[in-house]
């Protein structure tokens, strides 16, 4: 084990699909969309707990879409009055990160904030419908998953270089497949 670096056994955290993950995106969603106004922050369903029939850790990952993240910044208090932890870009120049983790320590929600137009709105959305329309390809990315995690303990950040070349190839092929189905 790597100094620092907490290793866990990854197994108990991937989990089959939940078909609950659906509405409670809808729920924080809502949450969300009152404490911050609808009107001025749209939010997504994507990561794994969006794709159907694979294996995911049980974190519900929202994307928000803003058109200032000034202002988001402005609002830190209302989403700390949600419970979620104020991260700021944490490692991605453009985005707001927030994190949510409830009275037993376990995270719960992952929100991502882009302003408009940032092509990680995109990246994100294109992986998501891709992987729900390419069930195959979804089956692959889930057994990558069990694979990583079958193995015993490790960190966080091993499991997310494990998925990462993975990720990127599927992402590119992803890109092409969403931009061609986009009205012009």
């Amino acid at each position: 084990m790597l100094a620092g670096v907490q290793c866990v056994p990854m197994a108990e955290f991937v989990v089959p699909h939940d078909p609950g993950w659906k509405t409670a995106f809808a729920a924080e969603a809502a949450l969300i969309g009152a404490a911050l106004g609808e009107e001025y922050i749209r939010l997504h369903h994507i990561g794994s707990t969006a794709i159907p029939n694979i294996l995911a850790k049980p974190i519900i990952d929202l994307l928000g879409v803003v058109a200032d993240l000034e202002i988001l910044d402005m609002k830190s208090a209302a989403m700390e009055g949600l419970g979620y932890e104020v991260m700021g870009a944490f490692g991605i120049k453009g985005r707001r990160y927030f994190r949510k983790i409830n009275s037993a320590g376990h995270r719960t929600h992952h929100l991502h904030v882009f302003s408009e137009g940032s092509p990680h709105i995109e990246r994100h959305l294109a992986f998501r419908d891709y992987l729900t329309e390419q069930p195959a390809v979804a089956a692959a990315y889930s057994d990558l998953k069990a694979n990583l995690t079958s193995q015993g303990p490790l960190s966080w950040d091993s499991y997310i270089e494990g998925k990462d070349p993975f990720i990127t190839a599927t992402e590119t092929d992803a890109l092409i497949w969403y931009r061609r189905r986009q009205p012009d």
